[in-house]
């Protein structure tokens, strides 16, 4: 029986399985036409040496329907550019390789710097916001998706469920967010959902009350995916945070910038599985362990923002309640998997817990110390209106380092 359940929230758009993948491809290529579709593909260079992003790739090659691909490559050096511009040369779409250390770009970004809005540090944030500058600057695309480059599972009729809502011109979605089952070697994962993410929505809403902004996060199967589209005229406006933070801060704007009824969540996969990070307990700065604390402060700085007050007393009883209530999660899960003949460490999935919990309580420290933090990378307008040559100069420096490694 199909799965056809509404949260009441945000819009769920399920795979009923009465449509072939072949027909929504077309009906999306139709769309384009009215509605030009860009994809980002914030890459590290690392990511060129494993099969996924190669396989990405070969899926990309069939779809019709792209007028961009933008690829943001990070952690590369002239070398491995040249390389990268090589190993996507195969994609038939028009399609630029931003290579995000070159010395043209650094260049213009100390622009930033000087007045204050450059990001504070590099990373997923940074590479995406890059990217959507890019596009703003091409001004020829009226929706854009992005999703990662680890998928192992990928397959190009993801990308068309993903952009279906926002590319349809009958629906009235300006962000679609993909959801699917993290399940994969016999295992259930998606770890940090489950046992941080999940958790801390119910422990928050028993500790704060009731929020608008905790029931729409909840709403989301699947809130931490890294498939998302969107209508591009939301892109200048839109506040990214620098940190590991980009999923829950892409939703948390979405919460403050637009009506529910504009947002929607999309079934893009029947099963899904990517890179999986490290917990990586003793270094706080890696892994899940940075991912967590990250996730946190995020959720932290958009109550925060709704008039939240926080104290030292209420991180300490917020973090009594996630512990207790992730321990009853974890049985659901653990029992849930056992119905169905998969497995979880118990013991693994408590220590991520334990970590999970202290990592709260860091974040919650971090928030109090820094009050005068800026944790959003400058929206577009800003900058814009700071510097209004940027985006021409930012385009003119890509094109500079295409034209470069081509003579």
């Amino acid at each position: 029986m199909g799965d056809f359940h509404q949260n009441g929230n945000v819009a769920t758009l399920h795979n009923l399985r009465n449509k072939s993948p072949e027909a929504m491809m077309q009906e999306v290529a139709h769309f384009a036409n009215y509605r030009r579709i860009a994809l980002i593909l914030p890459s590290l260079y690392s990511e060129l040496e494993k099969p996924a992003l190669n396989h990405i790739v070969d899926e990309l090659c069939k779809v019709p329907y792209l007028h961009r691909i933008v690829i943001g490559l990070d952690q590369a050096n002239e070398a491995q550019y040249r390389e990268a511009v090589q190993f996507f040369s195969r994609l038939p779409q028009r399609h630029t390789v931003l290579w995000n250390d070159s010395p043209r770009q650094r260049a213009v970004g100390e622009r930033l710097k000087d007045r204050g809005l450059y990001p504070s540090e590099p990373g997923k944030g940074k590479n995406v916001w890059t990217c959507l500058g890019y596009l703003l600057a091409c001004r020829d695309a009226d929706v854009v998706a992005i999703h990662d480059c680890d998928i192992t599972t990928y397959d190009k009729d993801m990308l068309t469920r993903l952009v279906y809502p926002v590319a349809n011109p009958n629906f009235p979605y300006q962000l679609s967010k993909g959801y699917y089952p993290r399940i994969g070697d016999g295992k259930i994962n998606g770890r940090v959902t489950r046992l941080l993410v999940s958790p801390l929505l119910i422990a928050l809403k028993q500790v704060v009350g009731d929020r608008d902004y905790i029931d729409f996060l909840r709403s989301f199967r699947y809130p931490l995916s890294g498939e998302f589209a969107m209508r591009t005229a939301i892109l200048p406006d839109l506040r990214i945070p620098s940190d590991w933070g980009l999923e829950v801060g892409v939703l948390s704007e979405a919460w403050r910038n637009l009506a529910p009824k504009a947002v929607c969540q999309v079934e893009i996969a029947d099963a899904y599985d990517h890179k999986h990070q490290d917990l990586s307990a003793e270094d706080a700065t890696a892994g899940l362990n940075r991912m967590s604390t990250d996730i946190c402060k995020a959720i932290f700085r958009k109550l925060a923002a709704d008039g939240q007050i926080f104290t030292q007393n209420l991180f300490r009883t917020l973090k009594a309640t996630y512990y207790r209530t992730a321990l009853d999660l974890l049985e659901s899960y653990y029992n849930d998997a056992e119905m169905n003949g998969l497995t979880i460490d118990r013991h693994r999935e408590e220590q991520s817990i334990e970590l999970f919990a202290e990592n709260l309580m860091r974040a919650g420290q971090i928030f109090l110390e820094t009050p005068f933090e800026v944790p959003f990378i400058s929206t577009w307008s800003r900058v814009n209106a700071a510097d209004p040559d940027f985006l021409n100069d930012l385009l003119k420096a890509t094109e500079a380092d295409d034209a470069a490694i081509r003579q």
